[in-house]
């Protein structure tokens, strides 16, 4: 079995988890604080097919990892309406939050699980730990990397509506006009201007670094947790 099929069985359950439980935390979240309108659309399922978006779940993704680049994607949005939240204001910044924190909780999760694999592991390990260490080490840096991305405060990623719940009500209608020119200049600024300027590389300057140093922190944890 060739590296790049065994990537593709480690990377596409860890982009499908990531991407659904993250879509899912919102609408509970949302439900919590007072709009039921993903529980209507029946989107507060863990069934995949809810959610995945083909392009943007997978195949986007798959290929930007597979190619070395650095990896983003998007599920179909569950839907929240501002007006139907208990509090709007604080309401949206909650339901964006609660994407990027479940994300890392995974990432916790799968660092808890490396390390007692680890720790079971008494030998040089066989093909089947070798794939299944290697598949939780992906599952971790994805979700790192997920919570972090999402946090970018460009529409329509979750840190927009958070940025905008903390500016002053002027300034925030005038953010929330950008959200139509979201995916445009999502595209523009992650992979256009990159390609025409490496070294204006908003992933690598500003993600990056973050999620590298969030990365050591979580193997740091699985260590602990084998015994290290």
């Amino acid at each position: 079995m060739n590296d790049t099929l065994l990537t593709a069985l480690a990377l596409i359950p860890a982009l499908v988890i990531a991407i659904v439980f993250h879509e899912v935390a919102h609408g509970w979240t949302a439900l919590l604080l007072g709009d039921p309108t993903a529980k209507e659309r029946k989107r507060l399922s863990l069934n995949p097919i809810r959610h995945v978006d083909p392009v943007g779940t997978l195949i986007v993704p798959g290929l930007l990892m597979l190619s070395g680049l650095p990896a983003f994607g998007w599920a179909k949005p569950v839907p929240v309406i501002k007006q139907r939240l208990n509090n709007p204001r604080f309401g949206m910044m909650a339901v964006a939050a609660a994407g990027p924190a479940t994300n890392l909780v995974l990432a916790t999760l799968g660092a808890i699980v490396l390390g007692l694999v680890a720790r079971a592991i008494q030998s040089e390990p066989g093909a089947v730990a070798s794939f299944t260490i290697a598949a939780l080490y992906l599952f971790i840096a994805l979700n790192i990397f997920l919570a972090l991305f999402n946090l970018l405060p460009i529409p329509p990623f979750d840190g927009s509506h958070i940025v905008e719940g903390l500016l002053p009500e002027r300034a925030a209608r005038v953010y929330d006009k950008l959200r139509p020119l979201g995916f445009p200049l999502m595209f523009l600024l992650l992979l256009v201007l990159p390609w025409l300027f490496p070294g204006l590389g908003i992933v690598e300057r500003v993600v990056m670094p973050p999620v590298e140093w969030a990365q050591a922190s979580f193997m740091a944890l699985a260590t602990w947790v084998a015994g290290g």
